[in-house]
């Protein structure tokens, strides 16, 4: 059992007035785990909080089509997993985004795999996707979501399994049902196959809103890799089709109505006993995409080189040329993305990627060119204290004049006084500066935003856990400086019994 103590403030006339208090609450929840058997675990979750869970790392959102991903961080859904894995991203744990209770059961015994949810949602989100873009609400009413996945083993190479999910509300419904293959035919030649069917019906005012079918409307999915990895040599296969229908509501999957094939070679080198590079790859790939009419949306090649070596160190180039499809034109397009990184100390490591060449400007249907740096390092102080530090920046342009810029930086601090206690602060800092004179449609010429989450927690004896966490956020923008919109702390006693 859990007891939390919360209140939150906010600015109701932000960016004027005083900060007053909009929420404050006592609640208390329960989290129970049963190993029914010594490979059956049942999990029960009841009025979860989650607000000790570290804070999601802020992406850059500018010229974006389709929807972000990202990744699980609550406890109740990260355990096991694994369990519910398939070709593609069907199960997204992140679409729960506010549940009442929950219920969840995983396991293997022998040749079966299980995994299965039935969770109650306070809040339904809705992602619509599309073949070139997707968009997104979030619609205040409760629904209840289920999931269930099964794997049947065949000796230790040959995998089959079900797979089905369904979001029921009023008015609403989104059914995803099928089954896949895992074939390991030798060490190293493997297929995959993955066939779903979804069935959907949207509220009538959601469906008007966003342009989606009125009643129930039917699609489905088709994906196949093949892939063979020795040595030396590598190849790999794919193809997808994904009808304009397909909804995947309790998965991530943000593009339909496309067909999609792919295909790569490598070779690898590797290094003999005490040198100071440990492998060599180089790599070249293609695919083509095409909607369902048979238009392009995407085709192109590119070519790779990625190195191992001393101090850990990594490089990865690629090069790509692609014509790509987007709102009844077509550009062609030439970039690069370089990644490396490696380990100078024990304690310090140093990341870079970049990315910079052509890009298509999405909000305004023209060619532009983008160049992005993303910088990183961790460092260890000691066995106490661990640091990171990421930013990325962006610039891109059109008709030879700057579009926009974006800076993210991100920071965490991690310090562990012993092993019942530990302090994180997490800051992050957002600034977009747009060149509006550029754009085809108003928009506001400024975007900052300044976050802080911070957490101590105290582990009093072997059952007894105390989190106590404050967070807030600030914004601002061409009218006015950065400006505190909300705070909040929160205080959470959990107990354990065994």
């Amino acid at each position: 059992p859990t007891a939390i103590g919360a209140r939150t403030d906010n600015r109701p006339d932000f960016p004027q007035g005083s900060l007053e208090k909009q929420d404050q609450d006592a609640e208390v929840g329960l989290t129970a785990r049963w190993g029914m058997t010594p490979n059956l675990t049942l999990n029960l979750t009841g009025n979860p909080d989650f607000s000790q869970v570290e804070a999601d790392a802020w992406q850059l959102d500018i010229n974006q089509p389709f929807a972000l991903f990202y990744p699980e961080r609550r406890p109740f859904y990260t355990e096991g997993a694994d369990f519910f894995s398939a070709l593609e991203s069907i199960i997204y744990t992140r679409m729960m985004r506010d549940p009442t209770w929950g219920l969840k059961l995983t396991g293997k015994e022998r040749t079966h795999t299980i995994g299965a949810y039935v969770v109650r949602d306070r809040l339904t989100n809705l992602i619509f996707p599309g073949s070139q873009g997707s968009s997104s609400t979030s619609v205040d009413q409760a629904n209840t979501s289920s999931v269930f996945r099964y794997k049947k083993d065949f000796g230790r190479r040959y995998t089959v399994g079900l797979l089905a999910t369904d979001r029921e509300g009023k008015d609403y419904y989104n059914r995803v049902y099928g089954f896949d293959l895992d074939f390991r035919f030798t060490r190293t030649n493997q297929i995959q196959l993955l066939v779903l069917g979804s069935k959907t019906r949207y509220p009538d005012e959601v469906a008007s809103d966003y342009g989606q079918p009125s009643g129930s409307f039917s699609s489905g999915l088709i994906s196949f890799e093949y892939d063979h990895n020795s040595r030396t040599w590598g190849w790999w296969a794919d193809y997808e089709e994904a009808g304009p229908g397909f909804r995947a509501d309790l998965g991530y999957y943000p593009r339909v109505g496309y067909r999609n094939a792919e295909g790569g070679l490598n070779y690898r080198w590797n290094a003999p006993p005490n040198s100071w590079w440990s492998l060599f790859m180089v790599g070249s790939e293609v695919n083509y995409f095409e909607d369902q009419d048979g238009n392009l949306l995407n085709r192109g090649a590119s070519l790779w080189f990625a190195y191992n070596g001393t101090m850990q160190s990594s490089l990865f180039i690629r090069g790509w040329r692609t014509r790509e499809g987007y709102n009844s034109r077509l550009f062609d397009q030439t970039y690069f993305s370089i990644e490396g990184g490696f380990w100078p100390t024990s304690n310090l490591m140093l990341l870079m990627s970049t990315v910079f060449g052509d890009q298509i400007d999405y909000e305004n249907t023209r060619l532009g060119k983008r160049f992005r740096l993303t910088p990183y390092l961790t460092y260890n102080l000691g066995k106490h204290l661990r640091l990171s530090l990421a930013h990325t920046y962006e610039r891109m342009t059109v008709q030879d004049a700057r579009l926009y810029t974006a800076n993210i930086l991100q920071s965490t601090a991690i310090y562990q006084f012993n092993v019942r206690t530990f302090f994180r602060a997490i800051i992050q800092y957002v600034d977009y500066d747009y060149n509006v004179s550029k754009y085809t449609f108003e928009k506001d010429p400024k975007y900052r935003r300044f976050f802080t989450q911070l957490l101590f927690s105290y582990k009093i004896n072997a059952r007894t856990l105390l989190f106590l966490g404050y967070s807030d956020n600030y914004f601002g923008g061409q009218e006015f400086g950065l400006t505190q919109s909300d705070r909040t702390l929160f205080v959470k006693l959990g107990y354990a019994w065994v």
